[in-house]
């Protein structure tokens, strides 16, 4: 990877749908030269692919919430990750240190509706030993993005 790719990786990260040929402009190479760094970029892996960032107020899901899930002792996490990834509504999962527990997104109509996530699906799993559940108030940033360099930091 060089400093072309990367130039192309951070234009791609900022704007997915960005024309070939305005990324050719801005790295200065033929689009063709481009589409093949991308395509290579791609297949090497540094790529996962390309996703469209819908409204979530559009289509009533204005409530954030992250949850603790706390397993039980002797449970499986990667059998308990797979049973929460099932549930629709949880966007992240996350293993986090400290009391065996995951930390999971969630992004809901209301409260009515994760109460009843909480209750219905996520709870009422033998795995769950305790679940801790913290509302969003505010959101002022929020992305999966992340700088990128030549060093990796």
């Amino acid at each position: 990877m060089d400093e072309i790719d990367l130039k192309i990786l951070n234009i791609l990260q900022a704007k997915a749908r960005v024309p070939n040929v305005e990324v050719a402009r801005q790295v200065g190479m033929a689009p063709s030269a481009v589409l093949e760094r991308i395509r290579k970029l791609e297949k090497q892996g540094y790529i996962d692919g390309y996703e469209v960032r819908l409204s979530p107020q559009r289509f009533n899901r204005n409530l954030v919430a992250f949850v603790t899930v706390q397993i039980a002792p002797g449970e499986s996490e990667v059998e308990a990750a797979g049973t929460l990834a099932a549930i629709t509504e949880v966007q992240e999962i996350h293993f986090v240190s400290g009391n065996d527990a995951f930390l999971l997104k969630l992004r809901v109509a209301d409260t009515r509706h994760l109460g009843q996530i909480i209750r219905e699906r996520i709870g009422s799993h033998p795995f769950v030993r305790s679940t801790h559940t913290a509302i969003v108030l505010s959101t002022y940033k929020e992305t999966a993005q992340f700088p990128i360099n030549q060093k990796g930091r």
